[in-house]
């Protein structure tokens, strides 16, 4: 057995503990749909190395020469598409489809070519460098930087690299008489062993990146209110301590916003859960808009539904006073506007208790004294803001006039 089919060998073996990792992880987290498609294409990769291994045994090696081409390169297409999946990106359909058309009507014309022309090999391994370069313009897309996303983006661009330096490779050590002899030559067995490390470093990488994002798209999603699309009540602990932690050591003023929706039992029992729900969400997405002006941004505010009516949003860099310009930017808003078709005479309200952390305390304390505040709230007529300090100024229905209340 020559060198080249001793390292396809390991190859085809390689391929295949991939297309079983790959599988494993596309059927049991199934929101990682970017592993079946590379799991289709380690297994076209399988076909691949089958065929470069019995082309030696071909009299014509025309039609099986033609078919190792594009079963290759169909493998790279899927890998490209594996990777949009998972980075969440749209797959470059068109891009995909038109090099594939484009790389088999190459590969007819040129297989009778000499085989060890620079030009010949050129034409035969730009598209394997094409299908590459397409993959890290799908990392590229996609905007993340992280380190491994940085290395998976190195490795594409380096293996489009290695696909056009083996044409350079080939004019130098010659790639055989014919397609028959290719697999007994120093420039096969040189080509197959780097395309193995690439082969082995992609396909680990991948898998790593694959594991990094689902493990965080489902911590994500035992964190979300499936209703609201706000963070729950766990998720918004969670996020609300390490938010504190920061701010504790930043030295910056940290204030917390607690919402109830107003006489919520009553419109469930009037109108039904289905305008209850709507409700839900139309306030859940009048929080996120107002969260996305002024000081405290989406990106620095933790928001949460902490469970049926209630709300929260905390943010670092807040006061008491840019708190109640949020929970106004809020109250206004969805106290008077319609929601949904089926009660378009429906116009909710929600009330609001705000506290700023103090040194000494930490979230339970904190959301205590601003649930205390809502109570204020609450018992002194709804739909209005009570501060937790001594003076608390309330934001009643009336646009036009504001009262003064007391904590007890």
């Amino acid at each position: 057995m020559s060198a080249a089919a001793f390292v396809l060998a390991i190859n085809f073996c390689v391929a295949g503990l991939f297309v079983t990792a790959f599988t494993v992880v596309a059927v049991n987290a199934r929101i990682a749909t970017g592993a079946r498609w590379l799991a289709l294409a380690y297994c076209a990769g399988l076909v691949n190395f089958g065929l470069e291994i019995i082309l030696p045994l071909q009299s014509d090696p025309r039609p099986l020469g033609i078919a190792i081409f594009m079963v290759f390169l169909l493998a790279l297409a899927a890998s490209a598409v594996g990777l949009a999946r998972n980075y969440r990106v749209d797959p470059p359909w068109l891009l995909l489809g038109g090099l594939l058309i484009a790389s088999f009507i190459d590969i007819v014309l040129i297989y009778d070519m000499e085989r060890n022309s620079l030009l010949r090999g050129l034409l035969y391994q730009a598209p394997y460098a094409l299908m590459l370069l397409i993959g890290a313009l799908v990392v590229l897309r996609s905007g993340r930087r992280h380190v491994l996303d940085l290395v998976l983006l190195a490795i594409q661009v380096l293996g489009a690299l290695h696909f056009l330096g083996k044409s350079f490779l080939a004019v130098a050590l010659g790639s055989g008489a014919n397609a028959q002899a290719y697999i007994g030559t120093s420039y096969a067995a040189i080509s197959q062993a780097v395309g193995a490390v690439l082969l082995i470093g992609n396909g680990i990488l991948m898998l790593v990146i694959i594991l990094r994002d689902t493990t965080t798209e489902m911590r994500a999603q035992s964190e979300t209110d499936p209703l609201s699309g706000l963070l729950n009540r766990r998720g918004f602990e969670d996020h609300a301590e390490a938010l504190l932690a920061a701010a504790r050591r930043s030295g910056v003023p940290v204030s917390v916003v607690v919402a109830d929706l107003d006489h919520f039992k009553a419109i469930n029992d009037q109108h039904g859960h289905d305008v209850g729900d709507a409700v839900i969400r139309s306030f859940a997405q009048t929080l996120q808009d107002a969260a996305s002006l002024g000081t405290m941004t989406v990106r620095g505010t933790v928001l949460g539904r902490l469970g049926g009516e209630e709300f929260a949003a905390l943010a670092p860099g807040s006061g008491l006073h840019s708190a109640q310009l949020f929970a106004e930017r809020v109250r206004t808003p969805f106290g008077t506007r319609g929601l949904i078709s089926q009660a378009p005479e429906l116009q909710p309200t929600a009330s609001f208790g705000i506290a700023q952390l103090r040194a000494d305390e930490g979230l339970f304390d904190l959301l205590r004294r601003a649930d205390a505040a809502l109570y204020q709230a609450k018992r002194t007529g709804r739909n209005r803001i009570c501060l937790d300090v001594v003076e608390a100024v309330s934001a009643p229905a009336s646009a036009d006039r504001r009262q003064v209340s007391r904590r007890s």
